[in-house]
């Protein structure tokens, strides 16, 4: 696999190319970020979300990291062993629902498939995810949008030796796509995060790295959308999309009414619809092999001097209990983890979030966990955990889609793809 070529323009200042009409389907970190990516190519997209506001789903409460140190893809024979061991194991990181399904059965074989590709898959996420930093941070600066930024890296701490050597050699990977991820020592540990509490025996600490507030990155940057001219159309639910005369019709509602649905027909339609974007893509006459592997978080809230004290401000990685922590602004942490493979069911299940506060008051024992707020999203994830940019059988439609457990990481630089995909297109059509 080779790096991801991207190209970016200025945004627009309300000069648009007449005639060209593109729609975005779906208004999380995706679609959004792909919305504002076509301003800047001079284009007005129109952007469908069928909830009111932007990232209601899963972009709403994830684990808040910009994590390139994290962009090691899941397809190796280790992974399915453990996962295999955790299926029997009441609380582990990993959860198989046994439900049998067509969809699972063969997501979970073309899992297996892509463990060959392992190491080059890895190397092309970091890459993907470098790039991505900028873009982000630039769409942040331009716009003036506050999420909580903390730019005090990631650092990822092991138990066992066992672990930690595994680790060394994830990073040696990691550097192949131009990463620095620095070992560090118990000692250097407690000098960085004074407030992580256990018995380690090292680490990886990634400076660059950093982290924020997903969902409110997402409604900052849909406010800039609508301000720049996109047509936002909010609590709007796609009951179908059909490709013809070189484009495709959209056909729409208000969520939750039973009114004829309106038809719009568009040059090109950019599907973000996280785990619908299966259901999109049959539609279109495309196989997007997308599942729903569903993540939880907590959101500690602390109203005291003495809880915001015990919380870290570095965020933290725990590669055996896979839980991943932020700090977001004074008041909050976000602590997330696990996988649930059990389709498109969006119940936060008691037994699943325990572990999670159990973890909290373990490795932080001095922060109070008496208002905390749970969570569950669908992480929409393909089988070779690599996000799909591309664009589809038919003329004017396009993909960017499945970026798994990275949508926040990755998000950036695919909507720069997939605009810059969409450009060619017009420019073809021209």
């Amino acid at each position: 696999m080779t790096a991801p070529q991207i190209t970016t323009g200025r945004l627009g200042t309300g000069h648009f190319r007449a005639g060209d009409r593109v729609a975005v389907i779906g208004g999380g970190i995706t679609g959004v970020t792909a919305a504002y990516a076509l301003l800047r190519h001079g284009l007005r997209p129109t952007l469908y979300e069928r909830h009111p506001y932007a990232a209601m789903e899963t972009s709403f409460a994830n684990g808040g990291q910009l994590s390139a140190s994290n962009a090691e893809v899941w397809n190796r024979l280790a992974t399915v062993a453990k996962g295999a061991k955790w299926m029997v194991t009441p609380g582990a990181p990993l959860l198989v629902r046994p439900a049998p399904s067509w969809h699972k059965a063969s997501w979970m074989a073309e899992f297996l498939k892509a463990i060959p590709g392992y190491e080059d898959a890895t190397v092309h996420t970091v890459r993907l995810a470098l790039e991505a930093r900028g873009h982000l941070l630039r769409m942040a600066e331009e716009e003036g949008i506050d999420f909580d930024l903390e730019r005090r890296g990631i650092l990822h701490f092991y138990k066992t030796q066992k672990a930690l050597d595994d680790a060394a050699r994830v990073t040696k990977l990691l550097a192949k796509g131009g990463l620095v991820r620095n070992a560090v020592t118990p000692d250097e540990i407690a000098t960085l995060e004074p407030a992580l509490s256990g018995d380690l025996v090292g680490g990886f600490y990634t400076e660059s790295d950093f982290t924020g507030d997903i969902h409110k990155f997402s409604t900052g940057l849909a406010a800039a959308c609508a301000r720049h001219g996109a047509e936002m159309r909010m609590g709007t639910e796609v009951v179908s999309l059909k490709a013809q005369g070189g484009g495709v019709t959209v056909k729409s509602r208000p969520t939750g009414e039973d009114d004829e649905p309106e038809a719009v027909h568009y040059d090109a339609v950019v599907i973000c619809g996280g785990v619908a974007s299966r259901r999109f893509a049959s539609m279109l006459g495309d196989r997007m092999n997308v599942y729903p592997v569903k993540g939880y978080s907590i959101t500690v809230n602390m109203h005291t001097e003495a809880d915001r004290a015990a919380a870290p401000w570095v965020s933290l990685l725990d590669d055996d209990a896979k839980v991943v922590t932020s700090r977001l602004g004074a008041d909050r942490y976000r602590v997330a983890g696990t996988a649930e493979i059990a389709g498109e069911n969006r119940d936060i299940r008691a037994e699943r979030i325990a572990p999670l506060v159990t973890w909290v008051r373990k490795h932080h024992p001095g922060l109070s966990t008496e208002d905390v707020r749970p969570w569950a999203g669908l992480r929409p994830m393909m089988p070779d955990m690599l996000p799909r940019v591309e664009a589809g059988k038919m003329p004017g439609v396009f993909y960017n889609t499945g970026h798994g457990h990275l949508g926040w990481t990755l998000s950036a630089a695919t909507a720069e793809m997939v605009a810059g995909l969409v450009m060619q297109r017009m420019e073809v059509a021209a």
